[in-house]
């Protein structure tokens, strides 16, 4: 009788064990399944594959028997680099100028925020379309000289020779806020070999 009662316990354990080990499967199941949903993907097994071109993606759905469907889905295209990019491979002595406008009468700590603001502007453009160009930078020890100009018209003018020359920049429009009239251009960051720097920012004087 003993012998029973210790065959049944054990057999209600076995079975306590395999039902708890399908529930837990079943929720595990449960939460993929809606995760999956959620993110738009087919049911109940796909994942994403980056092909070896890297040109496409596709989503590979096992929708039951026969051939696995690819669904193409675009790809970010990687940014175009910028023609700094090649110089950055000839020439060593890169520096970056801000042209400060100097007929809007800032302050120094406003200057000093909107020079920041077209210092991290103009990084942050370059940093995937020109990478080796901030690197050269970098390594000449992040050489940045401040200039100033008495209006918006000479600003602008001077940013198209700038661009007439492929060197990048970027112009920091303030908000408002403080000081100044709402979209005012106060800065402009211009960054490439020193000599072509020199070429767009030459007859300006220091701030």
């Amino acid at each position: 009788m003993a012998d029973f009662f210790v065959g049944a316990s054990v057999s209600l354990l076995s079975i306590s064990t395999t039902l708890l080990i399908g529930a837990g499967c079943f929720a595990l199941g449960f939460l993929f399944a809606h995760k999956e949903t959620k993110r738009g993907l087919p049911f109940p097994f796909s994942w994403i594959r980056s092909l070896a071109d890297n040109k496409r993606v596709a989503v590979l759905a096992d929708d039951g028997p026969g051939e696995p469907k690819f669904v193409e889905r675009a790809v970010q295209k990687k940014p175009a680099l910028l023609e700094i990019e090649n110089l950055a491979e000839i020439l060593e002595d890169f520096k970056m100028v801000l042209v400060v406008r100097n007929d809007l009468k800032m302050g120094k700590g406003k200057i000093a925020a909107q020079c920041s603001h077209a210092t991290l502007g103009l990084y942050k453009k370059l940093l995937h379309k020109a990478p080796k160009a901030l690197s050269r930078w970098e390594d000449c020890g992040q050489v940045k000289v401040v200039l100033k100009i008495e209006s918006e018209e000479d600003l602008l003018v001077l940013q198209g020779r700038a661009k007439s020359l492929k060197l990048p920049t970027h112009v920091t429009i303030d908000a408002g806020r403080t000081q100044i009239a709402p979209n005012s251009r106060t800065v402009m960051a211009i960054l490439g070999p020193a000599d072509m720097v020199d070429d767009v920012t030459g007859g300006l004087k220091l701030l």
